[in-house]
């Protein structure tokens, strides 16, 4: 699979683990939903059976409590229709709704037993079995309630397992792309650094130092442009090869770094041209640079003077700061440099002859 052919994939992975998320979380809201009000449903279904039992003890012992009967009516009339002032809620449950509707028909036979109870005593009825009979069906219907409740909770359990199962499949797909991102950054960091560099000598190329011409804060503070021109390449190309010409190349690129220190920018602007940018530069700090690798090519020069085919550095300076041209470019910074250098060759070549 190719990588835009892997991305595309990626993508649309995401996206449907995106919307499937989105319907888990629905369903979850759902359910919560259907959740909400079946503890208190519970509660009052488990009175319902203690107090009817209540009720009838009281009734046997020839007490008689009409307002636990309304009491329990009540209780009745709100878990099936939602009414009253209990603030319950009718479960969406086939099973429960059935015993719901046998336990409220049977509790009004109940009564009308109480009721007889209470006329004929109750020896002369069969409320003590009906009782018994009532308790067993309030118990049905607490337990169907409670299984409601359990398989609302474990449908939401399922849920949540696969809503984490697909955040931790989108974080892992973040993760990746994130690793992605980043090995694609250091990609293109490295074919930018290779765009701008010069493959010989290991410094910035021309393309790196013509952005320079663009910089419009460079020349905010004080700058210096030094511009260096090898005298001898042509020479040495045309009479002891390229191969001794690229050495000679390296050798002052290696001695033009060495002398001008970081942060400021040194670079191959041609073929035998280099440049040097020096930040927040003075005068003096110009010249001392210059004056260090003046020494170095010399004592380089020494240390090696009679080895093979070796060339000696010879090379041409010119130089310009801007604090000397008010208001200029950096563009016309570097003229000024570039034509400083070229007085300097021809000062070393009328020397020469």
């Amino acid at each position: 699979m190719t990588a835009k052919r892997w991305r595309t994939f990626v993508t649309i992975v995401q996206s449907v683990l995106i919307i499937v998320m989105m319907v888990l979380v629905t369903s979850m809201i759902v359910q919560i939903n259907r959740l909400q009000g079946t503890a208190r449903v519970i509660n009052y279904a488990g009175i319902v059976r203690g107090a009817t039992q209540r009720e009838v003890k009281l009734e046997l012992v020839g007490l008689k409590n009409d307002e636990l009967i309304a009491y329990l009516d009540e209780i009745l009339g709100g878990l099936k229709f939602e009414t009253g002032k209990y603030h319950l809620v009718s479960l969406d449950d086939e099973v429960y709704q059935e015993n719901l509707d046998e336990l409220m028909q049977y509790w009004q036979q109940l009564k009308e037993e109480i009721y007889r109870v209470r006329e004929f005593g109750y020896e002369s009825t069969d409320i003590v079995a009906m009782s018994e009979q009532y308790f067993r069906m309030a118990d049905e219907t607490v337990s169907s309630a409670e299984r409601y409740s359990e398989s609302i909770a474990t449908v939401i359990r399922y849920l949540e397992i696969a809503t984490a199962v697909d955040i931790t499949i989108m974080i892992l797909i973040i993760l990746v792309r994130s690793f992605e991102a980043v090995r694609i950054r250091s990609r293109n960091h490295q074919l930018e650094q290779k765009a701008f560099t010069d493959q010989h000598t290991g410094l910035p190329n021309k393309g790196r130092c013509e952005e320079f011409f663009h910089d419009a804060e460079l020349m905010e503070k004080p700058v210096a442009c030094a511009v260096f021109d090898l005298n001898n390449l042509k020479i040495t190309n045309d009479t002891l090869g390229h191969s001794v010409g690229d050495q000679l190349i390296a050798n002052f690129a290696r001695l033009l770094r060495n002398c001008v220190p970081p942060p400021n920018f040194v670079g191959r602007y041609g073929g035998d041209e280099f440049m040097a940018v020096i930040y927040d530069a003075s005068r003096q700090e110009v010249e001392g640079i210059l004056n260090r690798l003046q020494e170095e090519v010399e004592e380089f020069n020494r240390l090696h003077h009679g080895g093979g085919q070796f060339v000696e550095v010879s090379y041409a300076c010119g130089w310009a700061l801007s604090t000397e041209f008010p208001n200029c470019s950096f563009r016309v910074l570097f003229d000024k440099a570039d034509k400083s250098m070229y007085e300097n060759k021809m000062k070393k070549n009328s020397t020469t002859a």
